[in-house]
């Protein structure tokens, strides 16, 4: 599986070899993955949200989401995946790593999480036919090789009335000092070189890579930390972390 999800041209096999190396600690909430674990709430709150608005569906049932179906593409060690399927979503959880799938798999079987995970590509599922209520593109585009063809491929599985959420890195200064230099090499919240500021992407730059396609891109909604809390909150400060939304027409 691993040698078909790399014959892709939107895979970048360094990133994932770079990710595969540290797949067992994704639910380590101290270890290299520690800055996810406190950005997923924020993360949540904002798919949920967005996706009971979309589909008009009643905020204080215990499974929303039911008879929706989800794709958490580049879903790692299912830190949003197995949420996603409480919720009510009918999950598939896609990663080019077998070492990060294996990892996922590992931890919703022990949770009794029921979520479909794959080693697999964006673009072998758009070539399978597969469509999707829902896509999580979150903190992903920006370690593939082809962001354009990776985002309209995605867009592509879009069923009619269908969200999309994407989640990355601006390209800023603000951004290289704070997410890049100051995360990796100040800090150490996260591996030195697990970003490529030259990949993070402008909100103007997602807008493009979509411009020719039939689906509405609202955003970008901010995100960022309070050092002095501890904790990530929404927030219309876009220069570093920021979040978007495509929606596709009803058809």
């Amino acid at each position: 599986m691993a040698s078909q999800a790399h014959a892709h041209s939107s895979i970048d096999p360094a990133e994932v070899e770079r990710f595969s190396k540290i797949a067992a600690e994704w639910w380590d909430p101290r270890g290299k993955f520690a800055p996810l674990h406190k950005f997923n709430p924020t993360r949540l709150a904002f798919i949920r949200d967005q996706a009971l608005h979309r589909f008009g569906r009643d905020p204080k049932a215990r499974r929303p989401f039911e008879g929706l179906r989800l794709l958490d593409i580049g879903c790692g060690g299912g830190l949003l995946s197995e949420p996603m399927s409480r919720l009510g979503f009918q999950v598939v959880g896609v990663d080019a790593s077998e070492r990060n799938i294996g990892t996922a798999s590992a931890h919703a079987s022990e949770q009794g999480v029921a979520v479909d995970y794959r080693c697999s590509t964006a673009e072998a599922l758009l070539a399978a036919g597969e469509t999707f209520d829902v896509i999580l593109n979150m903190e992903v585009i920006e370690h593939v090789a082809d962001p354009g063809r990776f985002l309209r491929d995605c867009a592509a599985m879009l069923k009619p009335g269908g969200l999309m959420i994407v989640a990355t890195l601006n390209r800023t200064l603000k951004a290289f000092a704070l997410a890049k230099v100051g995360a990796e090499y100040v800090l150490r919240w996260l591996p030195a070189g697990t970003h490529d500021w030259s990949k993070f992407l402008k909100p103007d730059e997602l807008r493009g890579f979509l411009a020719d396609q039939a689906v509405t891109v609202d955003g970008p909604f901010g995100v960022v930390f309070d050092p002095l809390s501890g904790r990530w909150s929404q927030s219309h400060d876009t220069d570093v972390n920021y979040m978007m939304t495509v929606a596709r027409g009803p058809g």
